[in-house]
C-alpha cells in the first residue's frame, strides 16, 4: 500500500538524501578549481571566455530541467536518475585529459544534463514521497544535502589541488563519485506511484501542456512568474560567483587554500541553514523568506565586491549562503503549492529551466562586465540585479501556503 508522508517512506527518502549530496560533491569540486584552471593552465585572460563553463553548463542544465520534468511521468523517475549519472561519469575524466578550454566547457555541458536529470529526480521523489504537508521540510532537507555537499567538495578539492595539482588528483575524486552515485540510484524506488495517490485525493483538473505552463511561469500567474524571476536572479548571481569570485579573491592577494574556505563556505551554509528555512517557510509561509533572502544577497554581494580583509569576506560569503538558503527551497515549494499533483512535475521543470538560464545570462554579463570595468564592477552589478529582484518579489509574490495568508488562484 502506497502513503504519502516522511515517516512512512524514511528509508527511501533518506537514500535520496544521501543520492543529492553526492550529484552536489560533482558540480562542487569545480567551484574553486575551474576558474583557475582556466586562467593559469590554459590562460584564458577574457573572462567572458572563461565564463563559458559556466554558461555551457547552465544552457544544459536548464534544457535538461525542462525536459526531465515533461518526461519523469512518461518514463519514470529512477530511469532518469540514472541515466544521469551514466552521462556524468566521463566528465571528470575529460577534464583531466582537456588539451584545450574548449574540452572543459564541453565537459561542463555533460555536467549540466548529469544535474539537470540527477538533482531534478531526487527533488521530484522527494516532493512525490512526502505529500502536500511537509513539503517545505522535504525540499529544505534536499537542498541541504546536495549544497552542503557543494561546499565540502569545493573546499576538499582546493586541498587537494593545493597539495598535489589542479589536474589530475581533484577530479580522480569527482571520477569515484559519480560511480558511488550511480550504484546508490540503483536502489532507489520510483516514486511515480505516489504523485498519482495524491493525485487522486486532489481536486480534478485538466492536464496541461507544456506551452501552458511556459506562459503561466513568464507572467499570466504571479506565483509562478515571481517564483521564476527570482530564480532565474538567484543562479545568476550564483554563476558569477562560481566563475568570479575565486579569481577576485586571487587578485587581493588570497592563496588557494584561502580561496577554497570562502568559496566553500557560501555553499555550505547555503545547505546547513536550508534544513531551518525549508522547514520555516512551512510553519511561517513562503513569501517574506524569499523577499529578505533577496535582499541578504544584494547586501552580501555588495560587501563582497568591496571588501579585501579576510574577515569581512568571510562573514561577507556566509551572509550570501544565508540568502540563498532562505530563498532557494522556498521558490521550488511555491511552485509545488501552486502547481496541481497531474503537472508538478512539469511545473518544476519549467521552473527550473528559467532559474538555471540565470547562470547563462550570468555569465555572460559577468564576463562583459568584468573585462571592460574588472571584477569589483561585475559583482557590483549582479548585488544591483539582486535587489531588484527582491522588489520585484515583494510587489508580485502572493503568499501561496495554505493557512499563512490568501493563497494565489492559479488560472484554469
Amino acid at each position: 500500500m502506497v502513503r504519502l508522508g516522511l515517516r512512512s517512506n524514511w528509508k527511501q527518502f533518506a537514500l535520496l538524501v544521501v543520492v543529492n549530496a553526492f550529484v552536489g560533491a560533482m558540480v562542487g569540486l569545480e567551484r574553486v578549481i575551474l576558474p583557475v584552471l582556466g586562467e593559469h593552465d590554459f590562460g584564458t585572460a577574457s573572462r567572458t571566455v572563461l565564463l563559458a563553463f559556466v554558461a555551457s553548463f547552465g544552457a544544459t542544465k536548464a534544457l535538461t530541467n525542462l525536459a526531465a520534468g515533461v518526461l519523469a511521468d512518461r518514463v519514470g523517475r529512477k530511469k532518469l536518475l540514472i541515466a544521469g549519472w551514466c552521462v556524468g561519469i566521463p566528465v571528470p575524466l575529460i577534464i583531466i585529459l582537456a588539451p584545450t578550454w574548449e574540452w572543459v566547457v564541453a565537459a561542463n555541458l555533460l555536467l549540466g544534463v548529469n544535474q539537470g536529470l540527477c538533482w531534478s529526480m531526487t527533488l521530484i521523489m522527494k516532493v512525490d514521497l512526502v505529500g502536500p504537508a511537509r513539503r517545505g521540510l522535504a525540499l529544505g532537507i534536499n537542498e541541504f544535502a546536495g549544497y552542503f555537499a557543494v561546499g565540502i567538495s569545493a573546499i576538499a578539492g582546493s586541498e587537494i589541488a593545493a597539495a598535489t595539482a589542479l589536474r589530475p588528483e581533484p577530479f580522480l575524486l569527482g571520477a569515484a563519485i559519480a560511480i558511488i552515485g550511480l550504484f546508490l540510484s540503483f536502489a532507489a524506488n520510483d516514486s511515480a506511484r505516489h504523485a498519482r495517490v495524491e493525485a487522486a485525493s486532489a481536486s480534478t483538473q485538466s492536464p496541461l501542456s507544456v506551452r501552458e505552463i511556459l506562459v503561466r511561469s513568464i507572467w499570466r500567474d504571479r506565483a509562478l512568474s515571481s517564483a521564476s524571476q527570482a530564480g532565474l536572479v538567484n543562479n545568476l548571481n550564483d554563476g558569477v560567483a562560481w566563475g568570479l569570485l575565486p579569481l577576485l579573491f586571487l587578485s587581493v592577494g588570497r592563496d588557494l587554500q584561502e580561496v577554497g574556505l570562502l568559496a566553500g563556505i557560501y555553499p555550505a551554509v547555503w545547505g546547513a541553514a536550508q534544513l531551518g528555512t525549508g522547514a520555516l517557510s512551512d510553519a511561517i509561509g513562503r513569501r517574506w523568506l524569499i523577499v529578505v533572502g533577496m535582499f541578504v544577497q544584494a547586501a552580501a554581494l555588495a560587501l563582497v565586491a568591496t571588501a579585501r580583509d579576510f574577515a569581512p569576506a568571510l562573514g561577507a560569503m556566509s551572509a550570501l549562503g544565508l540568502g540563498t538558503a532562505m530563498v532557494y527551497p522556498t521558490l521550488v515549494a511555491v511552485v509545488s503549492d501552486v502547481a496541481h499533483p497531474q503537472w508538478r512535475a512539469t511545473a518544476i521543470g519549467v521552473y527550473r529551466l528559467w532559474r538555471d538560464s540565470g547562470y547563462v545570462i550570468g555569465a555572460l554579463l559577468g564576463g562583459i562586465v568584468a573585462d571592460r570595468l574588472g571584477l569589483s564592477w561585475a559583482i557590483a552589478v549582479v548585488a544591483a540585479l539582486t535587489f531588484a529582484s527582491g522588489l520585484v518579489a515583494l510587489a508580485r509574490l502572493p503568499e501561496t501556503h495554505a493557512g499563512h495568508g490568501t493563497v494565489a488562484p492559479t488560472p484554469s
